[in-house]
This record gives structure tokens, C-alpha cells and sequence, in this order.
């Protein structure tokens, strides 16, 4: 246990001392601050115009043309009055065009109750944004058609009034709001960065002491077991401690910038989410952190390493390909083998967390299938420490490194 917080210490230390990591931990909030101040000086120069407005130009303010073949539109409300203007024929419209009076302008045709035949006229192409007043065209036909009954008017623009109530004692979300969908997607994409980031670092350690032959000497006065239990829990603490900074970081950068950071009360998150946030974040850290130190191990070079990472990251990837299912159905079959399966759990057992309530038996069971795939691949990747293969210098090869996890290497 001694020599294990011998290489904790000097791990966390190491990492902690260097100019990358400090470079990193506070440039990234630096950045940010630095866009809040540019941010606020042209909204400032702009007379507190919008960020949209300083990103996006101005939309055409002409009005819009429109030619009635149908007789359906009798009247124009005052409120549109100066955004469709009205032409008896195709020629008089075709002139305004031309003399840049109008935008563009819509033909109803004669048999448009029939067909729903409508024909937009314009002098550029522009597929997309050419049709961006076209619900002028529709509010004006909809309110001439039941002019005659209001009501039914206001009962064909909103047909139903859908209230969802849940049997639950827990706070329910919004399933109209755009947060429902967006708090899962932000919770998948953080456990995906902060895994697959803690976990890179291991591999630059390992690689790193291999090529300045430190590996050998470390390895003659303590277990490869003791050095890679040391390591992980040094760079995981290291990982917790940036990503706390940066959380800080954002939470104060966000107050500096004027605005007050308020959700509903049914989109805070939970404390057990972030309980069990923790603990698959250290789980699946210890599960990638040993296949990384295992990569290490067996490849000549970094390059080599950062070559291999791709193939031993893909179960982490797999989730993202999923993640629609995973918040859309996530108690459906594939969202539950994708959250017990220990090396996609860390993250599809989270953004399901994020998206509903997940029974206990089935996070507790994730859990602890994780805990012992950790313990199998952290034991698994010790045996790799050996001088056969530390000193091979060949190329990764998914081959020889299954064989090696399983000691017939």
C-alpha cells in the first residue's frame, strides 16, 4: 500500500506540475472570458443589439406579392397590410419585381381548393430562405377560409390541448421543452470527453517512462500492479480536478456576463444522478485507463498508441450512435443491454439517468458489472508489464493484445 502512494503522489504531482495541464486548466476558461468580453463590446457598440444580429445580416423587409386566382382572399388585415401586397395580374406583379418593390410574389391558383396549388416567384435563388414569409401566405388563406366561424378557426390552429400528467411523485419535465431532449445529449457528450480524456493520459504516461526506459526501473522495486493502481487513481484525481475548475469556471464566467442562470425547478439535476455520475466516471475511467496502459505497454511510440486508441475507444462510440434511442426509448431493449454491457455502460447508463427514471436493481447492477471488468482488465493489463513485451518495440496489433490481456502472449 506504501509503494502505491509513493506512485500516486508522484504521478499526481508530475501531472499536476506540468506546463501542458496548467496551460489547459486555465486557458479554456481564459477563452471564454475573452468571448464574453468581445461579445459584450459589440452588443455594447451595437446599442444592445442581439448576439443573432451580429452573427446573421439583416432579413429582407420588403413585403411579398400575392396574386388571388382563387377569390378566397377578400380581405387583408391591417396588421399585414405592409408586408403582401396585393396585384390584379401577373404583369403588374412581374413589374414590381422587376423595379425591386417587392421580394417576390405567390400566385393562388383558381382551383387552389381543390389542389392547393401555390406558385412563389422570385428573382434569386435562394431554396431556403426564399420561402420564409410563406406563412404569411398561410395565416392570410386560414383566416378567409373561417372567416365566417373565429372559432373554428382558432380550433383548426390548435386542434387538441394536451395535458400529461404522471403517476409519480418525482419532479417530471416538460415533454414540449427543448430541454427534455437537450439534458441527456449534454450529459452523454461531458462522460464521453471526461473518460476518453482521463483516460489519453495514461497512455502519455506509460509511453512516455517506456521510451526514457523509467518503466524498467520502475518495475524492479514494485508490482505491475501496485504502478498501474497508483497511476489510475492519480490521473482519475487529476480528471475530477479539472473538470470541477471548469465548472466553476463556467458557472462564474456565466454570472460575470450579466445573465442569471435559472431552470425549472423539474431540470435540476438530481443527487443521485450526480452520484452515480461519480461512480460510473471512476468505473469507466478505471476500465479505459488499463486498456489505454495496456496499449502503452505493447506499442513502441506514442504515435503508434494514439493510432491504436481509435480501436479500443470504440465501445465508448457506440452510445453516441444510439443516443437518439437512448433518450427517445430508454427502456427499450437496446438502451438496457447498452447500459449493463460494462463497456458502453459509463456512458448509456448516464444519458439514460438523464432522460427517466432507471430502477435501482439495473443501476446497481451496471455498477457492479463494471467494478468487476475493472478489476479483470487492471489485473489482466499487469501482466503486460513484462520485459517480453515491453521491450518489443513492435506495432499494435488487436491480435497480440487480446492475446496478451489473456497471458498467452
Amino acid at each position: 500500500m506504501n509503494k502505491v502512494r509513493i506512485v500516486f503522489l508522484h504521478e499526481f504531482l508530475l501531472v499536476l506540475r506540468s506546463r501542458s495541464f496548467l496551460l489547459t486548466l486555465f486557458l479554456i476558461p481564459l477563452a471564454g472570458f475573452a468571448v464574453i468580453l468581445v461579445i459584450g463590446g459589440l452588443q455594447k457598440n451595437n446599442q444592445g443589439a442581439p448576439l443573432t444580429s451580429l452573427i446573421a445580416p439583416p432579413s429582407d423587409t420588403k413585403p411579398v406579392g400575392l396574386i388571388d386566382q382563387s377569390g378566397i382572399i377578400t380581405t387583408i388585415p391591417e396588421s399585414v397590410s405592409n408586408l403582401i401586397m396585393s396585384y390584379p395580374d401577373a404583369e403588374s406583379a412581374r413589374v414590381a419585381l422587376t423595379n425591386q418593390k417587392i421580394s417576390g410574389y405567390y400566385v393562388v391558383a383558381a382551383d387552389y381548393l381543390t389542389t392547393g396549388q401555390v406558385d412563389l416567384y422570385r428573382t434569386d435563388f435562394n431554396p431556403i430562405g426564399g420561402t420564409d414569409d410563406s406563412y404569411l401566405l398561410s395565416g392570410l388563406l386560414e383566416e378567409n377560409l373561417f372567416s365566417a366561424d373565429p372559432q373554428l378557426l382558432n380550433l383548426f390552429r390548435q386542434p387538441m390541448k394536451l395535458e400529461t400528467h404522471f403517476e409519480s411523485t418525482a419532479p417530471q419535465r416538460d415533454p414540449n421543452s427543448a430541454l427534455t431532449f437537450f439534458l441527456p445529449y449534454a450529459v452523454t457528450m461531458l462522460f464521453y470527453i471526461l473518460i476518453l480524456g482521463s483516460s489519453s493520459t495514461m497512455l502519455n504516461s506509460i509511453t512516455n517512462e517506456k521510451q526514457n526506459r523509467v518503466m524498467e526501473i520502475l518495475l524492479t522495486s514494485i508490482t505491475p500492479l501496485q504502478m498501474l493502481t497508483g497511476k489510475i487513481i492519480a490521473l482519475g484525481l487529476i480528471g475530477l480536478l479539472q473538470t470541477t475548475f471548469w465548472s466553476v469556471s463556467a458557472f462564474f464566467l456565466y454570472r460575470v456576463s450579466g445573465r442569471t442562470f435559472q431552470l425549472p425547478v423539474e431540470f435540476a439535476l438530481p443527487v443521485s444522478l450526480l452520484l452515480w455520475g461519480l461512480l460510473y466516471f471512476v468505473l469507466g475511467y478505471a476500465i479505459y485507463a488499463s486498456l489505454m496502459a495496456g496499449v502503452g505497454a505493447i506499442v513502441p511510440n506514442l504515435r503508434e498508441g494514439s493510432q491504436a486508441t481509435i480501436i479500443v475507444i470504440i465501445p465508448l462510440v457506440i452510445p453516441l450512435f444510439f443516443i437518439n434511442t437512448l433518450i427517445s426509448a430508454p427502456n427499450g431493449g437496446i438502451s438496457m443491454v447498452l447500459s449493463l454491457f460494462p463497456l458502453t455502460a459509463p456512458v448509456a447508463m448516464l444519458t439514460r439517468l438523464a432522460a427517466t427514471q432507471v430502477p435501482f436493481y439495473q443501476t446497481a447492477l451496471a455498477a457492479v458489472l463494471q467494478a468487476g471488468t475493472a478489476i479483470l482488465i487492471v489485473r489482466a493489463v499487469s501482466g503486460l508489464f513484462r520485459a517480453q513485451i515491453l521491450l518489443s518495440g513492435q506495432a499494435f496489433k488487436m491480435k497480440l493484445f487480446l492475446r496478451a490481456l489473456v497471458g498467452k502472449a
